[in-house]
């Protein structure tokens, strides 16, 4: 019996000096590869990523050159301009081009990392640091593709778009037109959840943006929950405060639930109905024609990126803003790439009621509705 119990014993002991000799020579091996890796990442010219399956559907279509908009929403031009701006070269991890396609069909899918891990055999979890990787990339440029026109000749361009988009000389004066937007987001939990309830009724973040003759965006704000008015969101934003833009003496087209202003910018607002006289109902056809522009370019961005914007985001409350300037910029990037698609019909977001008007704008507004009988 005891001769027994020590043959078990020393049959144990081996064992575990076997799986321990094991352990030491995965450890050499794991060491030995390790510093192969490094040795290498240290050569300039040599790049180094990690495999990904090209035979999934997604990235088949896409590296036989087929055409991208039905998977990406992006034609493959605005990919290739979206891939220069970023510049994320690097010798390690996915690559520069996988980490966008990934996160574009983020986008297009509606915000389901879900889906995503399954269409690149990716795990979820590196969707979810893919996606916030290249979201953060894309913000951080953001400077560079929205930006308020700076000299002389832009700012000109601008004035003339305006004024074919009015149809009157006058409104070469216009600098860009200003709206609100609600995007949906998921309710954040209490005590907060009002806070984002908006007067429609569903959460939502206020994005403010301005834009050009040609549905460019040149600033955009993101930041208060849907139940602060569009007035205290302009007062509230660097556009305001630091008043750089519009140039003195020209100014912005905004809706009703803006104030009409001179100082410290110039905003103009339509008059307010019943409209009384030939003139006002004049200045308010004008203002309409020109201000419709910036309807118009949140309608490309809510086609473009309908899964997401149609639904409420799927992602934290914190990341949402980071979302919603992303698809501000991705949309400037398509459209210097004369990538555009047909807007569907939605119904703009109708103003909340405006707040006093100043006596300046007023004022302002009445010259230049005496302007156009000259």
């Amino acid at each position: 019996m005891e001769t027994t119990v020590i043959a078990m014993v020393l049959h144990q002991l081996m064992e575990l000096e076997e799986e321990e000799a094991l352990r030491r020579r995965a450890h050499r091996r794991r060491v030995m590869m390790l510093a192969a890796y490094w040795h290498l990442a240290n050569i300039e010219s040599l790049t180094v990523y990690a495999q990904i399956n090209r035979a999934m559907p997604v990235l088949r279509l896409f590296y036989a050159e087929e055409e991208t908009r039905a998977d990406f929403r992006l034609s493959r031009a605005s990919i290739t301009g979206l891939l220069v701006l970023l510049q994320q070269e690097r010798h390690h991890g996915w690559g520069p081009v996988i980490e966008v396609l990934v996160f574009l069909f983020w986008l297009a899918s509606g915000a389901y990392y879900r889906v995503v891990s399954r269409a690149f055999d990716m795990p979820k979890t590196t969707v979810h640091n893919v996606v916030h990787r290249v979201c953060e990339a894309i913000v951080a440029v953001m400077p560079k593709v929205i930006r308020v026109p700076s000299t002389a000749d832009e700012q000109q361009v601008v004035s003339d778009g305006f004024a074919r988009l009015a149809g009157h000389e006058v409104f070469r004066k216009v600098m860009g037109a200003i709206d609100g937007c609600h995007i949906r987001i998921k309710a954040p939990g209490q005590p907060h959840a009002q806070c984002y309830m908006n007067r429609k009724l569903f959460a939502s973040y206020q994005l403010q943006a301005v834009c050009d003759h040609a549905g460019r965006f040149i600033d955009v704000f993101v930041g208060f929950p849907g139940s602060v008015h569009d007035a205290r969101v302009l007062r509230s934003s660097p556009l305001y405060r630091r008043a750089i833009y519009p140039p003195p003496g020209t100014f912005l087209l905004g809706d009703g639930g803006y104030p009409c202003l001179e100082q410290p910018i110039g905003l103009l607002t339509p008059y307010k109905n019943p409209v009384r006289g030939v003139d006002r109902q004049r200045f308010n056809g004008y203002h309409s024609k020109a201000r419709a522009i910036v309807e118009r370019a949140f309608g490309m961005m809510k086609t473009r990126w309908r899964a997401i914007f149609l639904h409420a985001l799927e992602v934290s409350v914190s990341f949402d803003p980071d979302v919603i300037v992303a698809c501000t910029v991705l949309h400037n990037i398509c459209l210097g790439n004369d990538d555009v698609l047909a807007v569907d019909d939605m119904d703009p977001d109708e103003p909340a009621c405006g707040e006093a008007e100043t006596a300046s704008g007023m004022a302002l507004r009445d010259r230049i509705t005496d302007e156009l009988t000259l």
